[in-house]
Formats: C-alpha cells, structure tokens, sequence
C-alpha cells in the first residue's frame, strides 16, 4: 500500500511540473524592441568596445544571441511591414517599383493593407492586451483624414502612442533637409523649361506665328504658379505636416518637440506594463534613436565617445535598462518574451553638415542601409525568457525578423493564418537548444520591389551561399556606400547587373570582399542552378497586389493631412504638457 501512494504522489508530482512547465510556455507577456538604423557593431554584446550598452547586452547574457539574423528588407517600411506579417514585403505591397522605398509624408494614401494579419491582431483575439509606442511608418489614413484605415489601431493594437511617419533630418531645426537637395535638382530643369516654354509661346503670340489666347496663356501661367506656391508652402511647413506625436487618433504634439522624448516613450511603455500585470500584453517599443535627427537628453548628452550619435545608443539602453527594471518590480521577468532588434542595418551615408558622422557602424559587414550588403540587413538579434530560452547562448544559423511572427503567434496559443504564405518560422526549438538547423533554407533579398540575391544555406554544409543578382554602384567608387545620393537605389543607372551573378560563402568571407568564380569554387555552376530553382519556386508563390508604394499613394494630398488646428494656424498645438488633445477627425 505504500508503494501504491509513493507511485500515485510520484505520478501527482510529475503531472503537476508538466503543468508548471506547459502554464510557463503559454500565453507569457511579449516586448518587442526595436531600433531604428542601428549597426551590429554598435552593441558591445556585438564586440563594441567604446559604446556603453550594459542593458542591452544583458539580454545577451541572460538569453541568446542570434549571430546571423536577417532584417527582410533594408529600409524600414518594407522591413516593418514583414516583421509585424512575417512576410516578404512584396506580398503585401509593400516593396516599391519606384525610387523611393519608404512612405515620406503623413498625408500619404498607401500603407500596410487591411486584409494583411499582424501579429498583434492574432494576440488581441487571444486576450492580449497591445500597444506600440514609439515610431509606425506604415501609413495612417486611405480616402478621408478620419478614416484611419493604416493606423496601428486598425492592425490590432489597442493603444497607440508614437509618430505616424519617422524621424527626419526636417523634423529638428538646424538638422538640414533630406528633400531640400533632391528637390532643388529636380525642380531646376523642369522651372527652366516651363519659363523658355511659356516665353517662346508669348513671343510666337506676339508676332503672330501663333493663334494661342492670351487667356490659355495666363492659366497656363497661373496652373504653374499655384503649382510652385502650394510645393513650397509644403516643404517650408513639413515640420508641422509630418513631424508629430499621436496617442491613439489624437494628435497631442505639432510639431514633434525632442525635449525628453525618449524618456516620455519610455514612461509610456513602464505604465503600460504597469497597466498589464495580471494579464498577458504584447508592447512594440519602436525607439526613434539612432534615425536622423539625432538627439539626446541632457543626461546623456556629450557623454559617450561617439559624439551625438553615441550619446543616442547609450540613452536607448538606459531606456532598455528601465524597461527591464520594470518586469522585476512586478516579478514579471520569468513571464516575458524580450526580443530587441534593429530594422535595418546602420545608414552610413549619414554625415551632417558640420562633417559630425551621424550613422552607426555595422561591424565588419560592408554596405549599410538600402543594400543587401550583409551591412544593410544582418542586424542584432536578442531574446530573453528566464527558464525558457537558453542564457549566453549563440546561434550562428540564419534567421529573419520575420521568424517573430510564428514565434509569438504559437506562444499565444493562436492558429497562423491558413489563407497564405507565411515566410516566417517557429524560433523556439532553437532558442531552446532542440534543434541547431534554421528552417529557412532559403532567404530572398529584395531591394525595393526588385530581387537583388538570394541566401542558401543547405542543410548538410556549414557554407551559407550568398548570390547577387545586381548590386548598388557605390559613389565614390572606393567608398562603402551611396554619398553622393544619400541612400544606394535599386535600379537603372544606380546598379550594375552580374551575368553570371556574383557568389559569396559567408561562412569564409563575410565581409563579402572576394566573389568565388568556377576557377575558385568546383561547386560554382550546381549552386547557382539550385539558387535558380529556388527564385523560380519563389516567383510561382508571388500574386499581384496594390503597390502600396507607387507614386499616387506615395504623394501628399493635402485632405488627408492631420492637423490639430488648421493648415493656416501651421497646424501647431502642444498638449503634451497639459490640457486636453483635440479629436483630429472632428475638424
């Protein structure tokens, strides 16, 4: 009889730390972290010596250090928009045919679908409490200024509080401009021939070779005119346009003031945990930092070895610091999935106009921001679960910052979408040390819209081929980017194309400094076949969908601006302070 009750409290026991264990991976509290343009080399858990990041390191003390994870794309919509669907940008439309890559104005009409599923949608459904604080940059309104159909609400967070677009050099006075330059060299030669036209057309009027009314000549006249004063009334007041703080639909701050910024998003995501405790949340802190313009706090400022731009990653650690502090004062550490990241990789074409370097430094990578260089997409990958993942470990296999997707998606006990291609994969099994294979065979890089290399990584070889269909033109030449136009661009004169492409193994030569040839690699022909294999499969998964980021939805359109007052009061309004925000769909 009492071998019967030592089996039955055995078995009691047993059953009761499987529940303990089975209660611990369900359902725990999730904060994702993200950085804006920060380098891998920027981290001291990345080999940084001079940078201070004793918070963010600790996530790579107490929990795993993905060395070789991908961001999906190199500039921040298309690579946001994959992080919050776990898809490849250009499924969703979200990856442009034209120049630009990202959305520039709040009145712009394009933005992440409403018929794509976020995570944050998924976990709201299984009772999470959502918010995003910090930066969106994936659009806000589609046909009305009330309609909000981008809005982070309207991709399941329950509170937003942060920027609808981003950080721009515009945005801070005495930055520069990231337009006025392009904007001058575009506008030059079309004044020029607009003025020659209409002069000829007034003299072959006046002498009489031409029977054209004076009248359609002072439309003409007047269409250009308008059209000139409503494009300079836009750039002079941008700051107001497009720089501003929102919570939820309210706008509370235009222009966007950087006085404490950083520590205002941080006490946004502290009382948010602190609304939280008892029940499961999802919080996307989306930092403003490193993005130009820089800047800091008094506290941080002048104080790192990197001038403006160090003072930026220290305080966005100490702000990483209090997030943590946070999850300890209410003993929810053990219960909270902490990820942090970058979008991309750091923008080294960054120099502001005193010769200050304004960019990060992306290790031993080449390239930076807008390449597919492993600068500009292999980003920190840091994820800390006391009890759950394992701490001080390193995985060297490839990952994207798609993979966050399934990961959260099956630890809040949801279903991932049957309905369509999910590029993303589980994370857990490797975090756990179950598995040292990454699922993901195979990793498409586009730029923009375009597919510029492709990433295999065969299951049965320590070598990662990385093959480059074309690849920016760097100015100057023997430079490592794009600065002469500030960012590398994606097609026509700004690249050139490899026939046959380029290869690189990135386990021998990460820097990507020597492409392997038939003389160099035996192998070199079978892999670029099995790459193409690969890229053919991968085009028959893609389907037409709205571009997102054509020009029609690229554009301004002055109805669709938010403004707290009216765009003749310049759309100025500060309730940060106090008093209380006015509802930006009520006037």
């Amino acid at each position: 009889r009492k071998k019967m009750e030592l089996l039955l409290l055995l078995i009691i026991c047993q059953c009761t730390i499987n529940s303990v264990k089975t209660h611990s991976l369900s359902k725990p509290n999730i904060i994702l972290l993200m950085a804006d343009d920060l380098g891998i080399g920027d981290l001291g858990c990345y080999g940084n010596r001079t940078l201070r990041t004793p918070n963010i390191d600790r996530l790579a003390v107490e929990g795993v250090t993905l060395t070789q994870h991908i961001a999906a794309a190199p500039l921040c919509t298309p690579s946001r928009a994959a992080f919050l669907t776990g898809r490849y940008p250009i499924r969703s439309g979200m990856a442009a045919f034209s120049r630009v890559g990202v959305f520039l104005f709040s009145a712009s009409s394009g933005g992440l679908p409403s018929e794509e599923i976020t995570f944050s949608k998924l976990l709201k459904q299984k009772g999470y409490a959502t918010a995003l604080i910090g930066k969106w940059h994936l659009g806000m309104n589609c046909e009305s200024r009330n309609d909000f159909c981008h809005h982070p609400h309207s991709h399941g967070f329950d509170y937003f509080y942060g920027l609808p677009v981003t950080n721009f050099r515009d945005c801070k006075p005495g930055q520069g401009s990231v337009f006025l330059k392009g904007v001058q060299k575009a506008l030059v030669i079309p004044v020029q021939l607009i003025g020659i036209a209409f002069v000829s057309l007034a003299i072959l009027r006046y002498i009489g070779l031409l029977k054209v009314p004076f009248q359609a000549l002072g439309y003409f006249l007047l269409t250009v005119t308008i059209s000139l004063v409503v494009l300079i009334f836009f750039f002079y007041h941008f700051r107001h346009l497009n720089c501003f703080l929102m919570r939820d639909y309210q706008i509370i701050q235009q222009p966007l003031s950087y006085e404490n910024l950083t520590e205002r998003l941080t006490k946004e995501a502290m009382q948010f945990i602190g609304r939280n405790t008892d029940s499961p949340f999802l919080l996307v802190l989306s930092y403003l930092h490193v993005h130009t313009a820089l800047y800091a706090s008094e506290n941080f400022k002048g104080k790192s070895k990197h001038g403006l731009y160090g003072d930026a990653v220290e305080e966005m650690d100490w702000s990483v610091g209090q997030v943590l502090d946070v999850l300890e004062k209410h003993n929810l550490s053990d219960k909270t999935l902490v990820y942090f990241t970058s979008d991309q990789g750091a923008h080294v074409e960054e120099i502001s106009s005193a010769g200050e370097v304004h960019g990060g430094y992306n290790g031993i990578y080449k390239g930076g921001k807008s390449t597919n260089w492993e600068g500009g997409i292999r980003v920190p990958g840091l994820l800390r679960w006391p009890g759950v993942v394992q701490a001080g470990a390193y995985i060297d296999a490839p990952t994207s910052n798609m993979d966050i997707f399934p990961t959260i998606v099956k630890l809040a006990d949801a279903q991932l979408p049957s309905d369509r291609i999910i590029d993303g994969h589980d994370l857990l099994p490797l975090l756990q040390g179950k598995v040292t294979q990454s699922k993901h065979e195979f990793l498409f890089h586009y730029c923009n819209a375009y597919l510029n290399a492709v990433r295999w990584h065969p299951g049965n070889s320590e070598s990662v081929w990385k093959v480059f269909f074309f690849t920016p033109n760097f100015s100057p030449e023997d430079s490592n980017g794009c600065y002469d136009s500030h960012v590398c661009f994606c097609h026509g004169g700004f690249i050139t194309r490899h026939d046959p492409p380029l290869l690189f193994d990135l386990s021998r030569d990460p820097e990507e400094k020597v492409p392997l040839t038939p003389e160099t690699e035996s192998r070199f022909y079978e892999i670029l076949r099995v790459v193409h294999q690969a890229v053919d499969n991968h085009t028959r998964s893609l389907h037409a969908v709205p571009n997102q980021l054509s020009w029609a939805n690229l554009l301004w359109k002055p109805w669709l601006q938010l403004c707290c007052s009216s765009l003749f009061q310049s759309c100025y309004c500060d309730y940060e302070s106090g008093g209380s925000a006015l509802e930006v769909h009520s006037g």
